[in-house]
């Protein structure tokens, strides 16, 4: 398995399963994500096997000494394959010099995926995630901040979407 950064061949299949893996209310638009990449505030790794098979993809947002972990999603016919922690563990080589975070819903509001939020967190404590102190509120979703082996103020979690996007965006999270 292997990780690449030159995703143009794989864009429609890259929007395809970012669409259905995540909710409406937690995606960004498409193109913003694709202008970042193009500024170099956003990178995105394309998962595959030694085939040049697609597998799934991970969508990082690179601040100063931190990376977020900002969408990451495994093809539904490569899920339960060990994939998933596979890829993660390149992307904790491949950004070994950063800070690793990540967010993932909160699991202890009653919903009706309460059991895929229970699961997804329990897939990352698994895979060396920690769950910070805080929990905000990201554009009318709360959710929970894991890291992998590093401590994150809110301060130092907000700066990644302030400096990758603006103080507008930054002042739409909450702490909660």
């Amino acid at each position: 398995m292997k990780l690449n950064t030159n995703y143009d061949k794989y864009l429609d299949v890259i929007k395809n399963l970012y669409l259905i893996a995540f909710p409406r209310s937690e995606r960004k638009p498409f193109k913003l994500i694709l202008e970042k990449c193009n500024s170099g505030l956003m990178e995105i790794n394309i998962i595959q096997n030694d085939f040049d098979d697609f597998l799934g993809f991970a969508i990082m947002i690179i601040n100063n000494d931190m990376v977020l972990l900002d969408y990451f999603a495994i093809a539904p016919e490569h899920r339960g394959q060990n994939i998933g922690s596979s890829a993660l563990k390149m992307l904790f080589e491949k950004y070994k010099d950063k800070r690793f975070i990540l967010e993932i819903e909160n699991t202890d509001i009653e919903c009706d995926n309460t059991e895929e939020r229970v699961r997804r967190k329990a897939f990352y404590l698994k895979n060396e995630m920690t769950v910070m102190p805080f929990k905000v509120n990201l554009f009318g979703v709360e959710m929970e901040v894991l890291t992998q082996n590093c401590e994150v103020s809110y301060e130092e979690y907000c700066s990644i979407y302030k400096n990758t996007f603006s103080d507008e965006i930054c002042r739409k999270i909450k702490l909660i």
